[in-house]
């Protein structure tokens, strides 16, 4: 059954949205570190990942994927700039560097990730009585 073309546009504009939200969570919360653990950075990873996993799977749509991807990038570049206070929320640390290449790195591995390939089934042999 084919999606109206209505219905994947506002696919893609609600996958924007949200990969906008992760970016945005992700680049504020990746310097918070226990002890010596990057758990933020662990974290925003782990979750943009599963993210731009679950909407592979449930949409099955590249393009719904990359839109998502392109909302986490907008987001991460946007809010890794100094501000106009001239704060900076990305500093460039290990962990802001990690952030900033993972990012790209990950959306693009998730996006190219081939479909799964359905091997057909084999017909039943069906067993004569003579």
């Amino acid at each position: 059954m084919r999606t109206s073309t209505l219905a994947r546009i506002l696919t893609w504009i609600v996958a924007v949205v949200i990969g906008g939200a992760y970016g945005l969570a992700g680049t504020i919360a990746h310097p918070f570190t226990l002890w010596v653990l990057p758990v933020g950075l662990t974290l925003a990873i782990i979750g943009s990942t599963a993210l731009l996993i679950a909407i592979r799977l449930l949409t099955a749509d590249r393009w719904a994927t990359l839109a998502a991807g392109l909302g986490m990038l907008a987001a991460t570049l946007v809010f890794s700039g100094e501000g106009p206070g001239g704060s900076v929320i990305v500093p460039q640390t290990s962990l802001g560097i990690v952030w900033t290449f993972s990012v790209p790195l990950v959306v693009a591995v998730v996006v190219a990730w081939p479909d799964r390939i359905s091997v057909p089934a084999r017909p039943a042999r069906s067993e004569t009585i003579d």
